[in-house]
C-alpha cells in the first residue's frame, strides 16, 4: 500500500472525528445553497415563474434574504454529524477487514485498493442512509416550502410531525430504497475510484519523493485532489439521475395526494353531473 495511507488501527480517532467533522460542517456551509437551488428547480412545475438557478436565488434573496439560500440548514447539520461518524467509522474499519480478506489473493496494489475501498463506501453508505434520509426528506420539505405551491412549515419538528401524522413513519423514509439503489452504488464506485486512481498516481509520480521516505505535502494534496476529482466525475454519472427521482417522491407530500385526489371527484362529479 502507499506509505501516505494511514489504516484505522494507526489513526488519532479524536483528529479524525474533530477535523472530519469541523471539515464536513465547513463544505456544507459553502455547498448548501446549490443544494436548496437544485432541489427547487427538481420540482419546479410547469407553471413555476422561477426555472433557471439564477431566477431561483433572485427569488429566494428577494423574499427570505440571504436566510432563504440556507432553508433547513440546521435541521441538516443535526442529523448529518452523527450520521458522518457512522459512515467513517463504519468506512475505515470495513476498509481494514477488506484488505486483510484480500491478502491471500496477492492482488496489487490498486485492485487491492479498489476493491477494499469500494466494499467500505457500500457498507457504510447503507448504514448511514437508514439514518439520513428522514433527515433528507424533513429538509427538502423545508427547502421548498412556498415554492410552487409546496406546504408552508414553521421547522424541521413541523415537518416531521406532520409527516409523522399523515403517513406514519413510511412518510419519514420516503424514497429509502431509492437513496439506497442511488447512493449505495455511488459510494462504492466513489471509493473504489478514488482508491484505484489514487494509487494509480502515487505509481507514476513515485512514493517516497519527500524528506524520511515520505511523500511531500503538495505531492500528496495532487493525488487526493485529482482522485477526488475521478471519484466524484465517475459517481456522479450514477447518481444524478436518480437523485433527480429520488427528490421528486420525498416531495409527494399529504396535501398534494390529498388535492390530486380532490381534483379526481371534481371529475367524477362533474361527470355525473
Amino acid at each position: 500500500m502507499a506509505s501516505s495511507d494511514i489504516n484505522w488501527d494507526r489513526l488519532d480517532k479524536t483528529k479524525f472525528y474533530v477535523v472530519g467533522a469541523g471539515l464536513f460542517t465547513g463544505v456544507t456551509v459553502a455547498l448548501y445553497p446549490v443544494s436548496v437551488v437544485k432541489t427547487r428547480l427538481q420540482v419546479a412545475s410547469k407553471d413555476t415563474l422561477e426555472r433557471s438557478a439564477l431566477s431561483v436565488v433572485k427569488g429566494l434573496l428577494k423574499t427570505d434574504g440571504i436566510r432563504g439560500l440556507y432553508k433547513g440548514f440546521f435541521t441538516v447539520m443535526t442529523g448529518t454529524i452523527p450520521t458522518r461518524v457512522i459512515f467513517l467509522t463504519a468506512l475505515e474499519t470495513t476498509k481494514v477487514a477488506s484488505l486483510r480478506m484480500l491478502e491471500p489473493f496477492r492482488l496489487s496494489d490498486t485492485t487491492q485498493a479498489a476493491i477494499s475501498n469500494g466494499v467500505a463506501g457500500m457498507t457504510s453508505s447503507l448504514l448511514a442512509q437508514a439514518m439520513f434520509v428522514p433527515i433528507d426528506v424533513v429538509s427538502q420539505k423545508l427547502m421548498v416550502q412556498g415554492y410552487s405551491g409546496h406546504t408552508q412549515y414553521t421547522g424541521g419538528l413541523d415537518v416531521a410531525r406532520k409527516v409523522l401524522r399523515s403517513d406514519g413513519i413510511r412518510g419519514l423514509y420516503k424514497g429509502f430504497g431509492l437513496s439506497v439503489m442511488t447512493y449505495v452504488p455511488s459510494s462504492a464506485v466513489w471509493w473504489a475510484s478514488y482508491g484505484s486512481s489514487k494509487h494509480y498516481l502515487w505509481r507514476i509520480l513515485g512514493d517516497n519523493s519527500g524528506e524520511e521516505g515520505t511523500p511531500s505535502l503538495p505531492k500528496i494534496i495532487l493525488v487526493q485532489a485529482t482522485g477526488g476529482i475521478i471519484a466524484g466525475a465517475t459517481a456522479s454519472c450514477i447518481t444524478t439521475p436518480l437523485d433527480t427521482i429520488k427528490t421528486r417522491l420525498q416531495k409527494f407530500s399529504f396535501l398534494e395526494k390529498m388535492a390530486k385526489q380532490r381534483g379526481r371527484l371534481e371529475h367524477h362529479f362533474m361527470i355525473i353531473v
